[in-house]
């Protein structure tokens, strides 16, 4: 494809990207169990603007744009993270829970929820379970942090290790959810399936996605030679092992963030890196930002659908994302092979 085609069809890409993030936004605010109209969606944002809500409309709406805008950060930070996790591993089946790390999480959450913890407590359990799994399989894979990976695309210790801790905290998640109360058992399965009902809006998933996404950008044409010629990457003038350590943090940070807010959701840290990159080819420096704005804008539709469809009832979001994500990735290797 020429220079100028293919920057073109770049630019068509992102400009629909761009206007789904802001229609998705829109659609947020204007559904749920109580529908607004466009205007009173536009009188009621006026009404933001100037000062606290007043009306019941411009209260409907705060609250929906809140739990949007966390949905959006969620699923950027999903996005993100599995493209930096498929570059770390040079597997295109990598996602964001592949090693263990939301497992970590759901095993602090879910602990916490079990022995009657505060809910600022789940959390923040969460959070530093997800961090400790990662500094483990830190500690126990960082030789193999220190290499380029083997010929075939895959860090072989670092994968191994890993599948055996998310093992290890499964069968402690079956433990908790086997003796948990029945007044306890409900919170903790939908913790565990994804839902953003209960989550509240909060700086730290900001302030981590936006710097991970710079260092991305920064970073984007090392990550490339990470991911497509690692062998060889010393003599193009990148430190492998460095990146690839940076990869991992940053991937790490990124779930923790992610699943310490919203439970693990499936699929947007699959399927979205595998949309993008099938729509604008490997090259990072283009598949971070569409990967993250897919990713974030895919996971507000779906919060939406998820409050709606059989409202006042609410499902989990994580639900509907599996929902739309079976089909969509069994389409795209359908594609692939066709190619």
């Amino acid at each position: 494809m020429p220079a100028s085609r293919a920057k073109r069809h770049a630019s068509l890409i992102f400009g629909f990207l761009l206007l789904f993030t802001f229609a998705s936004i829109v659609f947020a605010g204007l559904t749920g169990s109580v529908a607004l109209s466009f205007s009173e969606l536009a009188d009621a944002a006026a009404e933001l603007m100037r000062g606290p809500a007043n009306s019941l409309a411009a209260s409907l709406l705060e609250l929906r744009l809140s739990r949007a805008f966390t949905g959006f950060i969620t699923g950027a930070t999903l996005a993100l993270s599995g493209v930096m996790m498929q570059a770390l591993l040079r597997n295109p089946l990598a996602d964001p829970y592949v090693l263990g790390i939301s497992g970590g999480a759901s095993v602090g959450a879910l602990a916490t929820i079990l022995f009657y913890g505060a809910f600022w407590m789940v959390d923040l359990a969460a959070f530093g379970g997800a961090l400790a799994v990662a500094l483990l399989l830190f500690g126990l894979a960082y030789r193999d942090f220190r290499g380029s990976g083997s010929s075939d695309g895959s860090a072989p210790v670092l994968l191994l290790t890993g599948v055996i801790v998310a093992s290890g905290c499964g069968a402690l998640i079956t433990l908790m959810l086997s003796v948990a109360p029945d007044s306890r058992l409900r919170g903790m399965v939908f913790w565990m399936i994804g839902d953003l009902s209960g989550a509240q809006s909060r700086y730290l998933p900001w302030v981590v996605g936006a710097g991970v996404f710079l260092f991305a950008m920064r970073n984007a044409r090392a990550i490339n030679i990470a991911a497509m010629h690692a062998d060889v990457a010393s003599t193009l003038g990148v430190n492998i092992g460095r990146l690839r350590q940076l990869l991992f943090l940053c991937s790490a940070l990124l779930t923790a963030s992610a699943v310490s807010t919203a439970g693990s959701i499936g699929f947007v840290g699959l399927i979205m890196p595998h949309a993008c990159r099938f729509a604008l080819g490997p090259d990072h420096r283009l598949l971070i930002p569409a990967a993250t704005l897919a990713g974030g804008s895919f996971l507000v539709l779906a919060d939406t659908i998820a409050r709606t469809v059989v409202a006042p009832q609410q499902l989990p979001v994580g639900v509907i994302t599996a929902v739309i994500g079976v089909p969509v990735f069994l389409l795209q290797l359908h594609q692939l092979r066709r190619r």
